[in-house]
């Protein structure tokens, strides 16, 4: 609303009128978009039982607590079949002999060639959800630009009726508030230009 339209009442308008005056200089505000989403719901309402035992597994085999069951076993497997087979005199016997521990390896590439395909759908599933996040982010951003931008204007609306109210009390403004409105001004126009570059 600028200020050259602003309503005027005289003193012996009644209440409604007055109450009308007031009404049209409110600035009414209602929010256009949709409200915030939670990034993890979408994500959980989006993930078949599949890809929930994949992100699982992903989880669990990318954390300490595996490596080092991997680790014991690996310690157990091979530190026993070593002392079995190169100490005679403990009469351990041996069921996975040194140097080749055959179905050591052979059970651990097993595991690694399933737990490979695995771990990259897992990696898939986990990358859908960054995904997510980062459209919602992008939205949000998007919501908080428009509601700045109400605000602004809104403040604009303020600053007008202030300057129309000084003007009708005749209120001198000092040199010094003039110089830092200017200066903001200026600041307000150098950033409305750099946002449109972008």
């Amino acid at each position: 609303m600028s200020i050259s339209t602003l309503p005027t009442v005289s003193e012996e308008a009644g209440d409604n009128s007055r109450a009308d005056l007031w009404e049209r200089l409110r600035m009414h505000y209602t929010h256009p978009h949709s409200p915030v989403v939670n990034a993890n719901e979408v994500y959980q309402k989006g993930l078949s039982p599949l890809d929930k035992l994949a992100a699982a597994i992903t989880d669990k085999v990318g954390s300490m607590g595996f490596f080092l069951l991997i680790l014991t076993w690996t310690v157990l497997w091979t530190g026993y079949n070593i002392l079995a087979s190169e100490v005679p005199g403990l009469r351990w016997k041996s069921f996975d002999p040194f140097p080749a521990f055959v179905a050591y390896l052979l059970i651990s590439n097993v595991i690694q060639i399933l737990l490979m395909p695995l771990i990259m759908v897992g990696q898939n599933v986990q990358s859908r959800h960054s995904e997510i996040r980062a459209q919602l982010d992008f939205e949000v951003n998007q919501k908080a630009e428009k509601e700045i931008l109400v605000v602004l204007k809104h403040l604009e609306h303020n600053t007008d009726l202030v300057i129309q109210l000084m003007r009708h009390l005749q209120c001198r403004v000092p040199d010094e508030e003039l110089r830092a409105i200017a200066e903001e001004h200026e600041a307000a126009e150098k950033l409305g230009r750099a946002e449109l570059k972008v």
